[in-house]
């Protein structure tokens, strides 16, 4: 089932990224209407489909990346999209600004959560302080948050509640893009070769090729 990655003006860039680039098939975008969207570093995208016509049934998960819009009404729309996909048991997963419009739609007074620290979801004036963690990324049920400083282990969550790698390929994937690390390379690589790999291997990163050329 499609996974759908919502995007807005200011949409942070680098938020999103390792996620959609390693899910099989990749995601749908999901705009305030189907015209065009700007990120914070100027990258001009069509979504696929307009919010209206988003519908939980027809989604696996509902991924929020970081924006300046999120402070105030203009993404409103979203959180409240978030709460029909959380009611219907359909995942969501919020990164960075994300995390305080749902705290501010009320979503996180009962589930544990993260974000960039608790005084700034705080600021929303919502009820969950007493469930924050102190953690990179939390994962409560069908809810994802993550910190802004945090995309790789905000990915890990995201791919651990689809079931997209088995647990020790995951693994390799999180030690691999946050360590650079040769041994996990060798793991994840060789999992995507397989015949039953979900898509392409992986591009090796340059310092772990280095060490690997080394070893």
């Amino acid at each position: 089932m499609t996974v759908h990655l919502a995007l807005y003006d200011t949409f942070a860039d680098y938020e999103y990224g390792h996620v959609a680039a390693h899910l099989p098939g990749g995601v749908t975008t999901v705009g305030p209407t189907r015209e065009p969207v700007t990120s914070k570093a100027g990258l001009r995208i069509t979504p696929d489909l307009a919010l209206a016509e988003l519908r939980p049934e027809d989604s696996a998960m509902l991924i929020l990346p970081g924006a300046d819009l999120w402070f105030g009404d203009a993404l409103a729309p979203f959180a409240r999209t978030a709460r029909a996909f959380l009611a219907a048991g359909v995942p969501v997963a919020a990164i960075c600004g994300a995390t305080y419009g749902l705290a501010a739609e009320g979503l996180l007074d009962d589930r544990d959560h993260t974000s960039a620290a608790p005084e700034y979801l705080a600021m929303s004036g919502y009820g969950g302080a007493a469930r924050y963690r102190d953690a990179d990324a939390v994962t409560d049920g069908d809810l994802i948050t993550a910190g802004p400083t945090a995309p790789i282990a905000f990915a890990r969550e995201v791919f651990a509640r689809l079931g997209t790698f088995p647990p020790e390929v995951l693994d390799a994937w999180y030690r691999l893009f946050r360590d650079a690390d040769p041994e996990a390379y060798a793991v994840f690589a060789a999992a995507q070769e397989a015949p039953h790999g979900g898509e392409e291997p992986a591009a090796q990163p340059p310092e772990a090729a280095e060490r690997a050329a080394r070893a």
